[in-house]
């Protein structure tokens, strides 16, 4: 049981005082019946509320899968450019979501936000081998040896020690294309590993985290919900 002031702030959509307000002019129905006041609790899992007419959808934690576009930084906040979280509505952006990892500014693709702390440091934590798999465009051509040297692990020109991931060849020329699986996120990862292989990243995008694939009907800054059943799949991962 909460209070039905906390329960309808948490969607983002009214300030506690709004609420306030909403049930003095007996805006706010708690299973049919005008609430008595803003302090009364309600079970959100089990009552239907509607506010001004509008019915309540209640989450305990909210998931967004977004397809982030370049030219946006994967932060809460930045004072220098715009953020992943300006591609949100204001009722979204005033939940506490956060990204589940980064991708660089110049990177698209499957970014995860959420409001639920364990689950998303589960997510991103190296024991729990939750792969990453990005789509890259390089200049240069990849080989058999550059698989072996991913799955091998390197340590780079500057000390960075890489476990072994997957290099996956879609394209083999002047310019190659392929799938690269991370069990890990360092800082620039794929662009770097790359790189030491006399390959530089010309393109990255985010195809799947862990047992999620980018929607393909989202177009780039769209988002939309997770389902239970996707949450679900991100808990067994």
């Amino acid at each position: 049981m909460q209070r039905l002031d906390k329960i309808i702030a948490s969607t983002g959509k009214w300030s506690r005082r709004e609420v306030k307000n909403l049930v003095k002019q007996g805006k706010v129905l708690v299973n049919g019946l005008p609430a008595r006041s803003a302090e009364e609790k309600a079970d959100p899992e089990q009552a239907e509320i509607v506010v001004n007419g509008e019915r309540l959808i209640w989450r305990q934690y909210t998931w967004v899968m977004l397809n982030k576009p370049a030219g946006y930084l994967s932060a809460t906040e930045d004072g220098c450019g715009a953020t992943v979280l300006d591609l949100l509505p204001q009722e979204l952006q005033r939940q506490g979501l956060f990204p589940v990892g980064r991708l660089d500014k110049d990177t698209e693709g499957l970014l995860l936000l959420t409001n639920e702390g364990g689950l998303a440091h589960d997510l991103l934590s190296p024991r729990h081998h939750v792969d990453k798999v990005y789509y890259a465009r390089v200049d240069g051509c990849l080989t058999q040896a550059d698989c072996e040297a991913f799955e091998a692990g390197m340590t780079l020109d500057d000390g960075l020690v890489c476990q072994s991931a997957g290099l996956e060849i879609l394209k083999a020329g002047e310019v190659s294309e392929a799938h690269v699986t991370l069990r890990e996120g360092k800082f620039h990862q794929v662009k770097r590993m790359l790189a030491y292989r006399g390959k530089p990243v010309l393109y990255l995008e985010r195809v799947r985290m862990g047992p999620l694939m980018l929607d393909s009907s989202l177009s780039r800054g769209e988002f939309r919900f997770l389902t239970e059943e996707e949450v679900e799949q991100l808990r067994n991962a």
